[in-house]
């Protein structure tokens, strides 16, 4: 889409206008350029119109007879080593370019979020875990399940040391912004041949299952509950800059009441792009820009 934009602008019918295109245009929701046009290039791609439907129905088939096979035999397959190498050789062989580029950033941006909120806290230390894969290799060390641990972890070990010192968040008088990265996330090449077709929902939905399969019922459904900490993570975030601005964009919401995991793969797009939403707004902040009601560290 990045290249064809201006034909497609050209080509525009007004009766029979893309959907994408008019996303792509818009720019009401912060959000990473290069992460925008792979995002809907993925929502455009034909294995999203034609495969992903398919794909969706017989992942939620396939994990609803995992669920009762995990109820009599619920030790049986657990390997996290093993579903870590599934996931690297899958994302490498069958999933787009494009939904790699999605997923991997996901890491990257996550990481920083959490380290902004360790940095900019008066008074707490609270170490961080970063998980920055850089190659398919990385995938093997078991980074999804981390990246659900390193979560929970964070705000445990946070509320901890609020509780222990008698602190709350409050607003930042001096943010520290050096963890935010500003680029475009150029420095990884993802494979394209002809068996990289996958967008990144049907990845998702076909991962899920394996997912469920070689993990422990506590570890999948943490992993699942763990998309609703989406709120929690932007309310810290509001309260350190002092405006419940961008709260609006997050739509993984009330941690506190768990919803069903064969919702999992829907919400962890919309996870991927909360935290990616955040993160602009706080690349904007860095550059000394206005975004969404949220005024710059100069003002």
């Amino acid at each position: 889409m990045e290249k064809s934009i201006d034909k497609d602008i050209e080509n525009h019918d007004p009766r029979d206008p893309n959907p994408w295109l008019a996303m792509y245009l818009d720019n009401s929701i912060p959000i990473n350029n290069k992460t925008k046009v792979a995002l809907m290039r993925d929502n455009d791609s034909k294995s999203g119109t034609y495969l992903q439907p398919i794909i969706r129905i017989m992942s939620k088939i396939t994990m609803f007879f995992i669920h009762v096979f995990k109820f009599f035999f619920p030790k049986l397959f657990n390997s996290s080593k093993v579903l870590h190498r599934i996931l690297s050789w899958g994302l490498k062989n069958f999933v787009s370019k494009d939904a790699n580029l999605l997923i991997f950033r996901h890491f990257h941006v996550g990481s920083e979020i959490l380290e902004f909120i360790a940095a900019n806290i008066e008074g707490v230390e609270v170490k961080t875990s970063p998980i920055k894969p850089h190659n398919f290799k990385d995938v093997r060390d078991d980074i999804f399940l981390d990246h659900d641990l390193n979560l929970y972890n964070f705000i445990i070990n946070l509320n901890k040391e609020l509780k222990l010192k008698g602190k709350t968040v409050t607003k930042a008088e001096k943010l520290d912004l050096s963890m935010i990265t500003e680029d475009q996330f150029d420095h990884i090449e993802f494979p394209n041949k002809w068996t990289n077709i996958l967008d990144l929902r049907s990845a998702i939905e076909l991962f899920t299952p394996f997912y469920q399969l070689f993990l422990t019922a506590n570890d999948f459904e943490r992993a699942s509950n763990s998309l609703q900490l989406d709120e929690t993570i932007a309310i810290y975030t509001a309260q350190i800059l002092g405006t419940p601005g961008h709260l609006g964009l997050v739509n993984n919401k009330h941690p506190m009441v768990p919803t069903s995991t064969y919702s999992a793969a829907y919400r962890l797009v919309l996870h991927g792009l909360a935290a990616e939403t955040l993160h602009e707004i706080l690349v904007n902040l860095k550059q000394g820009k206005s975004m969404d009601g949220i005024m710059t560290p100069e003002s």
